[in-house]
């Protein structure tokens, strides 16, 4: 009673608006303090554009009590899809973090966009998940981008849950999607779900594992029934059930050896409880063999809930995917995967916490980068709204602000004492072969292979530690402009800040022409760009036409040696350098420069000075300028120094000004080819329409790779180049009615034919 009337007190005092900004600090402590480290899920959701990540994420936080009412994609109203652009089109443009509780566990969420302008968005957030949800269209199956988000999980080593959505349409199928999963990501589906229909209407769904109907009946679909299935009451609903339900369990004891030692000893495969075959999933799922397949459709409200169980039941907590960070004990570890700019609380830094504890105004140590920040503020996110915490400890992400080096992919811990212990904890560890072969994620694994000679433990300890995200090469360029000279500076603020929160944005300034130059993914994302400018920072830019990034690789291989020697003012500077370049397919951007090893070559490089070979260094990466009258960018070239002689008092940058005109000769002497890129392309047209968006990618240039029937429609998939693909969108729209749809993503750099790139050459130089 005394309570009740101090609160009422308190009411009157302050307002409600107190007690429910109190309540929601009060919520996140308790919250903190009340799920344990295996009772959190970090998980991403994924998809081909259009599959229903936003619509399936705005349900969960609806169901879970985290939001009041469901907003729509088409309405522009979810919790997710916050900035303008978004809600305007109706894609997921940047990833969005969002945490709700559900039956005593805390689900930290990562909504990711599925179009392939934005695929670094994905990849940034994969680098920290524990597991993923992978959404199918459950008309489509496997599509696409469906294909390429698979590749980033594996990349990663994710556990994941495959959930078949759109379940309601007319022509989905539960099972053919199943089947596509097996035939196009060769990935073992264990198909947990039955769909259950009534007059054509998706109703619910019938638990394989359980043997339970689902039925959801009103309520927004928050009210559902679940009744066991019976052989008198259901007949050949449960007939049809019990096989699907042995064929589950076949399937998983072939893969799962604890739950075939239990089919042995009963001899039976339908003595089996429902809490052993969910077992067997958790660790079919936890190892990959095996991937759980949910049904639902999300826009419908039905099926949501079993998928958030599943998600609770079959994906790894922190403390099951802890691997190389194990190292590090209590000390605080965690990797920055976001970084955005909020216009009142500044930079914001997103970080997966992995070990430790992090506290508000904590100082912390960037392993990357070698260099000690305060943070300020700390919160949790949900969305682009921030609740304000004091501490949050191992397997939760953490948003804080003032930090102001660190990137994306940076590694933070306590202190730099506390990286060096968890540095000689790791080197430790790796020397068991075992252990080195089970922590390596195949991320890690490319840089290591990219190595020259075969790499100690303690390089392969820095790797580990240090490992970021491949960051994609820019496909699309265009030149980017103030409406004034006063508003550079201003315009040049707001690229640097685009430049940090998406590391696949690239901004230089063309020599030749003084121009600033903007460099993207696609036609997309560069145009999203220009409308964050003038709507964020106010600055009405104009962009240039968008051009092709092409590409050149060196056609031969050459050797030159340069001798500089002149005075500069009252000094003498002397450079001797000897330098050969040739082609190595996928050499890494960190091993373009590579020391001569033989004996007479070696023994001159041990003398050269640290500083200097940062020069030399400096000079190999100011190479660009290409052999060719175009100057695109060179790849897959590597620079051996087999000679440097350097006279006292020579400045570092004529050191890296010799060994830039060194290369140049080295180019000339070598020649070169030009690439261009080349997308893959995958079209899904009625067959009515079909022969004439056929006709037009052969005058494309497309090599088709396969057509095959999806019900009435055709699916094209082929590769064609880039340059034929500008304002695609338009002329599929107006070939087919606005009945077909495409995504496309790319494919590889390619060597064009003399007729292709002497018309290329035309298009960049105007000549």
């Amino acid at each position: 009673m005394k309570s009740f009337i101090l609160v009422n007190t308190y009411r009157k005092l302050f307002g409600n608006a107190f007690l429910r900004r109190y309540y929601r600090l009060y919520s996140t402590e308790k919250i903190k303090e009340k799920n344990s480290i295996d009772k959190i899920r970090n998980i991403g959701i994924l998809a081909h554009i259009d599959a229903g990540k936003t619509t399936t994420t705005e349900r969960m936080l609806f169901y879970s009590g985290t939001i009041r009412s469901m907003g729509e994609v088409h309405h522009g109203n979810t919790v997710t899809d916050y900035m303008e652009q978004e809600r305007q089109r109706g894609i997921t443009i940047t990833s969005a973090a969002v945490s709700f509780p559900w039956r005593d566990h805390q689900i930290n969420l990562i909504d990711t966009p599925g179009h392939i302008d934005f695929t670094m968005e994905v990849e940034l957030s994969l680098a920290v998940l524990d597991g993923a949800v992978v959404v199918l269209d459950g008309s489509a199956g496997v599509e696409a981008q469906t294909l390429t988000v698979w590749r980033q999980a594996s990349g990663y080593k994710l556990p994941r849950i495959v959930y078949v959505n759109k379940l309601d349409r007319s022509d989905a199928d539960a099972e053919a999607c199943a089947i596509s999963v097996q035939d196009k990501l060769h990935a073992l589906p264990l198909l947990l779900h039955i769909p259950v229909k009534m007059d054509g209407r998706l109703v619910g769904l019938i638990d394989l594992v359980t043997l339970e109907e689902i039925i959801w009946t009103q309520g927004r679909g928050k009210n559902y029934t679940q009744r066991k299935l019976t052989e008198v009451s259901d007949g050949h609903k449960w007939e049809y059930a019990i096989n699907r339900h042995r064929r589950l369990i076949d399937t998983l004891s072939s893969i799962d050896d604890k739950l075939a030692e239990t089919i042995i000893h009963q001899e039976s495969l339908d003595n089996i409880q429902a809490k052993e075959i969910e077992d067997a999933i958790r660790r079919c799922t936890l190892d990959m063999k095996g991937f759980p397949v949910l049904c639902g459709s999300s826009y419908k409200n039905i099926g949501v809930q079993t998928l958030i169980d599943g998600v609770i039941s079959y994906l790894p907590s922190p403390s099951e995917r802890t691997g190389v960070y194990n190292s590090f004990g209590n000390d605080l570890c965690a990797r920055a995967f976001k970084v955005q700019h909020d216009d009142q609380r500044g930079v914001l830094t997103f970080l997966r916490l992995y070990s430790g504890e992090i506290l508000k105004g904590q100082k912390i140590y960037n392993v990357a980068r070698g260099t000690s920040e305060q943070t300020g503020s700390l919160s949790v996110a949900l969305a682009d709204d921030y609740q304000p915490a004091e501490s949050l400890a191992a397997g939760n992400i953490a948003v804080v602000s003032g930090l102001k080096t660190t990137m994306t992919g940076d590694l933070v811990t306590s202190s730099q004492s506390a990286a060096r212990r968890a540095r000689e904890k790791l080197v430790a560890t790796l020397k068991d072969p075992r252990a080195q072969d089970d922590m390596l994620v195949p991320s890690a694994r490319v840089k290591l292979q990219a190595m020259d000679t075969e790499p100690t433990t303690e390089e392969v300890a820095d790797v580990m530690l240090g490992i970021g995200t491949s960051i994609p090469e820019p496909v699309f360029l265009c030149s980017i402009e103030p409406p004034g000279p006063g508003q550079l500076g201003a315009l040049e603020t707001a690229l640097e800040e685009l430049v940090r929160e998406d590391p696949s944005l690239r901004v230089h300034t063309d020599e030749d022409t003084g121009q600033m130059v903007l460099a993207g993914m696609g036609e997309l994302h560069l145009e999203i760009i220009k409308e964050r400018i003038i709507r964020e920072y106010k600055i009405d830019v104009e962009l240039g036409t968008p051009q092709i990034s092409y590409r050149e690789m060196l056609e031969g291989s050459a050797k030159d040696r340069l001798v500089v020697d002149r005075k500069i003012g009252n000094a003498r500077q002397t450079v001797t350098v000897v330098l050969s370049a040739k082609t190595v397919r996928g050499v890494a951007a960190d091993r373009v420069l590579k020391l001569d090893k033989t004996a007479e070559s070696a023994a001159n490089l041990a003398h050269v000075h640290p500083r200097t070979m940062s020069a030399v260094s400096r000079g190999v990466a100011a190479r660009d300028a290409s052999p060719g009258a175009e100057a695109c960018p060179l790849v897959d070239t590597q620079v051996t120094l087999h000679w440097l002689e350097v006279g006292r008092g020579t400045s570092e940058s004529v050191v890296s000004a010799t060994v830039s005109q060194c290369l140049r000769r080295v180019f000339s002497s070598a020649g070169s080819v030009l690439l261009e890129p080349v997308m893959f392309l995958q079209l899904v047209v009625p067959e009515t329409h079909s022969a004439r968006l056929l006709a037009d990618l052969t005058r494309r240039r497309a090599d088709q790779l396969q057509v095959t029937l999806r019900r009435d429609n055709k699916v094209i998939e082929c590769v064609a180049p880039l340059s034929r693909l500008v304002g695609y969108s338009a002329a599929v729209r107006s070939l087919s009615s606005g009945l077909a749809s495409f995504s496309m993503q790319f494919y590889e750099y390619r060597q064009m034919s003399p007729h292709d790139e002497e018309e290329a050459v035309r298009d960049v130089t105007g000549f």
